[in-house]
């Protein structure tokens, strides 16, 4: 028998698995035993709150293919553009889908961080790309 305890939306139970199938198989069938563990005292402070995830990290600026006063938009993985959805001069806004890249069989669209008007696309669909790769530069 394996002890442990299972916290189920905020209820704590003590467990016990017994093993089936090992190299000593037991007659007896697979026993589960479930019983809510003792709650715990309250305390006079408050809870523990999981702090937020950190924001993601802004975009690199100024990149070597970029110019002086544009945001330079990066390749987060290596992959393939699938789709490039803006050309130079076209007008964003933030959370508008600029370009679609293929990693790893999943399609992940990359967004505008901000209002702001395309500087340059540097990519081509089809393209395979490194991680790192200047997408898109915005002003």
């Amino acid at each position: 028998m394996k002890k442990f305890n299972i916290t189920v939306n905020g209820q704590t139970y003590d467990v016990q698995v017994e093993e089936v199938g090992s190299s000593s198989t037991p007659s007896a069938p697979a026993v589960m035993q479930a019983a809510p563990a003792p709650a715990a005292i309250p305390s006079a402070a408050p809870a523990p709150v999981a702090s937020p995830a950190p924001a993601p990290a802004a975009p690199e600026k100024i990149s070597s293919s970029a110019t002086a006063g544009t945001e330079a938009l990066n390749s987060p993985m290596p992959g393939t553009i699938v789709n490039v959805l803006v050309k130079t001069g076209d007008s964003v806004s933030k959370g508008d889908v600029l370009l679609v890249l293929e990693a790893m069989k999943m399609e992940n669209e990359i967004m505008s961080p901000r209002d702001a008007i395309v500087a340059g696309v540097h990519v081509n669909k089809g393209e395979s790309i490194d991680s790192g790769k200047l997408l898109i530069s915005l002003q």
